[in-house]
Formats: C-alpha cells, structure tokens, sequence
C-alpha cells in the first residue's frame, strides 16, 4: 500500500491535500496502546489496595481501567502528537499526524473529544473519581501545549508523568472501589511511587538526548549528563521504595515490607551494570529493575487492603 504523502512535501510542490476522516488503525496509532500499561497497572493496584472484593465491582473496575488507560493516557499521546507535529515532521515524518494519514485538525478534535469523553466516564464514577479526571486532563495539556509545556523540564516533566501515570490511577482505583476519598496509608503509599517513577521517566529520556539537545528539551540526561542522570534516576526509585517499606513496617505490614526490600535489593544487584552505560544498558534495566519496581507497587497494595 503507498504510503500518503509528506504534507510538508505537498506545500512545497503546490500540491493541496484532501481532507479525509482518519482511518481508525491510524487513530488506533494514535493513541498508543503500548503506554496504556502503566497506569491501568497503577489502577489495578489501587483496586486491590482499596480492601474491597471485586465482586459487584465489575463495572466500575472496567470503567476506570478504561478510564485510565486509553481515556487519559491514550488522550494524552493524542494532545502529545498534536503539539509535536512540527518537531515530529522532521524526526519522525511517519507518524500519524506528520504523514497525513491523520490530516488537517483531525489530531487536535480527537484531544479535544478524548478530553470530553474521559470527564463524562470519571464523573459517572463518582466525585472523587472525577477529580482525579480533571486533574489527569489538565495534567495531560500541560504536559504538552503552550505557554507551559512542562515536557521541556526535565524536573517537572518526568514529575508530572509520575503523579499522573502512577499517582493518579492508582488514587483512581481505590476510589473507584470505595466511593470515598483513600486512606491515609494508601496516600503516602501511591505518592511516594509517584514520586520514585521521576527515575523512571528519566531513564526514559535517555533514548532521545541527540534529539532533546537539538529541539531544546532539558531533559536531565542533557541537563547533567547521562551518568549523573543515571545515579539521580536509581536514587530516586530506591530513595522511594525505602520509605515505603519503613512506613510499612510502621503499620505492621511485615510481608509487603520484606517482600518490597527483596525486589530492591535485586535492583541494587542490577544497577552497577546500568550506571557502567546508561544508554547501553537503559532498556535491559527497563525491563528487570523496573518490572521489579512496579512489582513492589503491587505488593505494597496487597498490604494495604489486607489481602495478605
């Protein structure tokens, strides 16, 4: 099948495309399924911290899954793409909006409808639910659009992903299930995960630093160089995994706490192949350190709702 066009291709030969509704693999694409993981992870384990059986749940379960997956963080990549299709016109002409295959403003009215359609689902699910919504949407075109663009930081980027991605679904899941505001426990818990994820999402920019450096983003690889980058992002996700556990112990909730001091003490094991090359090693250390990271998460919950 051939390939539509670069628009940018089209302008300089005077050629004018035809506006056409985008195909639904294209907005599909658009969405990214991929990035849907984390925060329906985060629910689920706000689900299970809650203290509630799933039966009888099993709406409002599928509802703030869906809520947070593909509602908030897939309309979030939607208002991403919107705003980057300039930069992405020339590093990466093929996606969605750069290619054509989503034309005109198709990309900015299926934010604008996403950010609809996502309130609407977290107001039927209640207050709290909706707040968590409205804050994960401003969280969302913040992020993105002008005048604050908050992804050129590499502080305040990283740290609004984390609130969002893990805090907020996470906050969503428990109040999913309980109608109420969470626990104070289940608070600090979700809070200082969020937190920890700060490491993560600058782990993650450790793939684009040529890019970041020549579009003027101040991620922290740029900003203080890939091996300080690399110590600064395990520091964080083990500063926060030990705090948990001693608020853990607090609470008398042994298992989690030890359970959650042996997936660190494995990422400890892991590390130093990291920090020998960060950008090496980067996507190896995605897939152990982290998968233990958010296994933790899994086991703190588990404590807090008394399933073990």
């Amino acid at each position: 099948m051939t390939q539509p066009a670069n628009p940018a291709e089209m302008q300089a030969t005077g050629t004018v495309p035809a506006i056409h509704s985008p195909a639904l693999r294209d907005v599909l694409e658009l969405l990214k399924p991929i990035t849907w993981f984390p925060p329906i992870w985060a629910f689920m384990c706000g689900v299970v911290s809650s203290g509630q059986p799933a039966s009888g749940h099993w709406l409002p379960i599928v509802l703030g899954g869906m809520l947070a997956g593909p509602l908030v963080c897939g309309n979030s990549q939607a208002i991403n793409d919107w705003f980057d299709r300039h930069v992405d016109a020339i590093n990466e002409p093929n996606r969605p909006i750069p290619s054509g295959r989503i034309p005109g403003r198709w990309g900015f009215w299926i934010a604008c409808a996403g950010s609809v359609i996502a309130f609407a689902v977290g107001a039927a699910l209640g207050i709290w639910v909706m707040v968590a919504t409205v804050v994960g949407l401003l969280s969302a075109w913040a992020y993105s659009a002008p005048p604050f663009r908050l992804k050129v930081s590499g502080w305040w980027g990283p740290l609004l992903v984390g609130l969002t991605y893990e805090g907020l679904s996470w906050f969503t899941g428990a109040a999913v299930m309980t109608s109420t505001l969470p626990a104070t426990p289940v608070l600090i818990v979700l809070v200082l995960y969020s937190l920890g994820v700060h490491g993560i999402m600058t782990l993650n920019d450790f793939k684009a630093v040529e890019g970041d450096i020549q579009t003027g983003v101040r991620s922290l690889p740029v900003v203080l160089g890939v091996r300080n980058a690399a110590l600064l992002a395990c520091g964080e996700m083990a500063l926060a995994q030990v705090i948990v556990i001693a608020f853990l112990v607090q609470w008398g909730l042994t298992l989690s706490a030890v359970i959650i001091a042996l997936v660190l003490a494995a990422q400890f094991a892991l590390m130093p192949r990291l920090l020998s090359d960060p950008a090496r090693y980067t996507p190896w250390y995605s897939a152990t350190g982290v998968s233990l990271y958010v296994l933790g998460m899994l086991a703190a919950a588990g404590g807090l709702g008394g399933h073990w």
